[in-house]
Order: structure tokens, then sequence, then C-alpha cells
């Protein structure tokens, strides 16, 4: 059994069986080297901290920031689970790295503010890193600044109490942080290619991302960053996970 498990929160079944591709192969690991669990169809198992040492937490188009009533059960059965590898995580039992949604998560779950206020359009943006950032374990390998994908429709000002603000920029102040060593948090993705990123891009081109009209547009711009230093994330964190 693998010591790491990607944790799908995908409704569409493609773009989350394209997005396990995206984290195996930027963590360089083969395909029993990273397990798969979709909490969209399933509940995160009782033993989950037993069987797996990390885990990888993928994007969604789920916001946190939506009001509770118009949150259907499964993206609150969703929430809740991901709130319990959060918590764990935070208090130094498991290790974890949340993405793009599971910031959100992460973020609400330690007291701070999740909100519409602080979207980034669909493409490469500039991240850059905190003094912390520069001598994080996980990060501080990375270049000072660097493109990174996102496409997202909330964010936060600022990281939750508790956490140390690792990377930023303008558009997005809390791009990443950590809580203790053990739990990671980024607004970027981390794990997909250019391409990936524009394939993922054709299931969402009607869900109010970027107009669907300029999806040739935007996928070129996609296609012409040079987007290297995200994944080097996923490396770092799976062979720390892998002691």
């Amino acid at each position: 059994m693998a010591r790491l498990l990607y944790v799908c929160v995908r409704p569409q079944e493609g773009a989350a069986a394209a997005e396990y591709e995206s984290f195996r192969t930027g963590a360089r690991l083969d395909p029993a080297g990273l397990d798969r669990l979709d909490l969209v169809r399933d509940r995160l198992p009782a033993d989950a901290f037993d069987r797996w040492d990390g885990f990888f937490v993928g994007g969604s188009p789920f916001n946190v920031a939506d009001p509770e009533s118009t949150k259907t059960d499964t993206q609150r059965s969703v929430e809740a689970d991901l709130e319990r590898i959060a918590e764990r995580a935070a208090h130094g039992e498991t290790t974890a790295l949340f993405t793009c949604y599971g910031i959100g998560v992460v973020t609400r779950m330690l007291g701070g503010t999740v909100s519409r206020a602080y979207p980034e359009d669909t493409g490469p943006v500039i991240v850059t890193l905190t003094a912390d950032g520069e001598r994080d374990a996980l990060f501080g390998g990375l270049a000072g600044s660097f493109f990174a994908l996102t496409a997202h429709k909330e964010g936060a000002g600022e990281p939750p109490p508790g956490a140390l603000l690792l990377a930023t920029n303008e558009g997005c102040p809390a791009q990443a942080y950590s809580v203790g060593d053990r739990l990671y948090a980024t607004q970027f993705h981390p794990e997909p290619t250019p391409q990936a990123f524009t394939e993922r891009m054709a299931v969402y081109r009607d869900d109010g991302y970027f107009d669907a009209g300029d999806y040739d547009a935007v996928a070129a711009r996609v296609r012409a960053a040079s987007v290297t230093e995200p994944v080097r994330l996923l490396r770092t964190f799976a062979r720390r996970v892998a002691g």
C-alpha cells in the first residue's frame, strides 16, 4: 500500500483522473506509490491516518465562501472530511498539502476569512516567497519569484491565525502558508503542466472561470508560460513523507 494518498474533491470524474495523474507524475511516483480516494463519492475511512502517512488534496469547483444554505450535502461532507485531515496535520499527527479549494477549507477551519474579494483569473501569475518561505523546508528550494497556475473565485487576504505566510502576490495575498511543519496549503496549483491545465480548462470552460469564447487565447497564454517551480513542492513533499 502507498504511504501517500491523493484526495479527490472534483465531481467531474475525467478532471479528477487527470489531476491524480498530474500529482503522481509531478511527485515522480509510480502508480503503486500514490493511492486515490474520491471524497465526492466516498467518505474518508475511519482508519485513514493509520493507512496513509501523507495527503495531497486536489482542487474543486466548490467554493468554501458560498452560503451554507446553497451547498449540497456532498459538498458539506467533503469539507467535513477535509477538515479532519487538516486538523490532524495541524496537530502534527499526519502530513498534508492542500491546494486551491483546499486552502479555503483550512483557512476557515483555523478561524481565517475566505471571501470572493481575492479571485484570480485563469492562467499564469507571479508568486513571490516571503522571508519565512525562503527558510522553509518545503518552499526554501524554490526560486524567490516564479510563475504558477491559478483559477479560483475566492481567496484570503492573509493567512489564518497560527499560520506562517510562505508565498504571496498582489491578486491573492495568501498564496501559501504552513501550520507547524506538517500542514501546508497553496492557493495556486502546484501539480499541472501547462498542457494538463489547458485540458482541465476545457472541462470547466462554461463554469465562469473565464469567458468561454476566450478559451483559445487563455490556453495559448498558459502554454507559453514557464511553470517549473511549483511541481518541485510535490517532489520534496513526497520525499519527506517517505522519510
